[in-house]
């Protein structure tokens, strides 16, 4: 491989890459900044009712990935890879810094939370297509036996979003008093995600197209891309939505969700919790791209994917009374144990997505099963989570809903053949 050919992979890494950092970092900021949001946009007296209604407006940008899988899906189908990922960033972190400017329900009463769930939905109409064109164009681009590497990398920028996040949110728990941050640092976590946007959009203005999508085009009397998904290709679209339904409850039960189960459960400080949360997704994030190199060179995929999820499942319960009962030692072990064990999940499973669907309707195939299964599932998991806790009052019931869920996941990816060792689908 040339010089200038080093550069190039290195520039579509980096590009895809920076996209789901701007993507997770603010999606992940605000389920970490939820205590302080659910009493500036829903006060209550009742503490647990207004972390409701604040998860409430967090699954509410989820609600709107299955319509952004569609235009976004779509778009990718017939405009190309790149110009739907410089769409869909721009759409991220405009809202991001809105965020970061809305008022609060002190000032402009019930339009507060109003707003701010609109700004939720526009970000979840955009995530609903930045994470499956990335990963689509960084597999399409990829060498036939680095593909699993290459779609790593979106995983990996998800996971740096995501540690950012976290790392800000503890700094600002930890460095700022509680007067500070509810007048008015909150907003800075949210405005500095603008900064990285503005990155992202310029990144992406140079973006090749992909090859794939440039060598078999649509043709006029071809059905949509989103008919196919619901006809010829309705049986992988709906084992593609089993698995990350299941997929994407665990994702953010562990990365999202743990850290204030910890605190309002477990009864640990808000500021370890996160503490903790940031060094398990540091740890995750060394081991993404490993996974997905082992899974193009030593294991096929699907069975790495099937045995970590199981892992999780038969885990997480023993886990969860082991934090319970005896606070932050075990929770770092419990939250750096799950982190390695979703890490194969993320270095192995975009790559079988890809991997799934013929090229003219791969990302609007892949959009919509992915994000159908994680829009709802995914989003919903801390609301549920906490509902659960509140109407059954057993502290250990979201770890049973996790073991659900992980089930659902291992028979999804067990009806989905392997294909890490073929040519991607024409």
């Amino acid at each position: 491989m040339t010089d200038a050919e080093t550069r190039k992979r290195r520039f579509i890494l980096l590009a895809g890459f920076i996209g789901n950092v701007v993507e997770w970092y603010d999606f992940a900021l605000y389920g970490y900044m939820v205590s302080y949001l659910s009493r500036l946009f829903f006060p209550s007296e009742n503490h647990l009712a207004s972390m409701l209604d604040t998860y409430g407006a967090f699954a509410a940008g989820f609600i709107m990935r299955p319509l952004g899988s569609a235009v976004f899906g779509w778009l990718g189908d017939v405009i190309g890879r790149s110009r739907t990922m410089l769409i869909s960033v721009t759409m991220m972190a405009l809202p991001t810094i809105i965020l970061g400017l809305l008022p609060t329900y002190a000032t402009a009463g019930m339009l507060a939370p109003a707003l701010l769930i609109t700004v939720r939905l526009v970000q979840g109409l955009s995530v609903g297509g930045e994470f499956s064109s990335s990963v689509t164009y960084l597999v399409e681009t990829a060498k036939p036996d680095r593909r699993g590497y290459a779609g790593s990398w979106a995983n990996s920028g998800s996971i740096v979003g995501m540690l950012i996040g976290s790392a800000v949110a503890a700094a600002l728990t930890t460095f700022a008093d509680q007067t500070t941050i509810m007048d008015w640092a909150w907003r800075m976590p949210f405005l500095f995600g603008g900064v990285i946007g503005g990155f992202a959009i310029f990144l992406r203005q140079h973006l090749p197209e992909s090859q794939h999508f440039l060598e078999n085009p649509r043709t006029p009397d071809e059905a949509s891309p989103l008919v196919e998904a619901f006809t010829n290709n309705l049986g992988q679209t709906l084992k593609g939505m089993l698995f990350a339904s299941g997929y994407g409850a665990i994702f953010y039960f562990v990365l999202v969700y743990l850290p204030n189960w910890a605190n309002d459960v477990a009864g640990l400080k808000l500021d370890y919790a996160m503490q903790v949360n940031t060094g398990a997704s540091a740890l995750e994030l060394l081991v993404i791209p490993v996974f997905g190199w082992m899974s193009d060179r030593y294991f096929r995929r699907t069975p790495m994917i099937i045995a970590s999820t199981a892992l999780m499942g038969l885990l997480t319960w023993p886990l969860f009374l082991w934090v319970n009962h005896s606070g932050i030692p075990a929770l770092i072990v419990t939250q750096c144990l799950l982190a390695v064990l979703l890490a194969v999940l993320l270095g192995a499973c975009p790559a079988t997505f890809v991997e799934m669907f013929p090229v003219r309707d791969r990302l609007s195939c892949y959009s919509v099963s992915y994000n159908v299964g994680l829009g709802i599932f995914g989003g919903v998991t801390p609301m549920v989570c906490t509902a659960l806790i509140e109407f059954t009052g057993n502290p250990m019931s979201p770890a049973i809903f996790v073991v659900f869920m992980a089930l659902v996941s291992v028979i999804g990816m067990s009806l989905i053949k392997d294909r890490s060792r073929e040519p991607l689908q024409v």
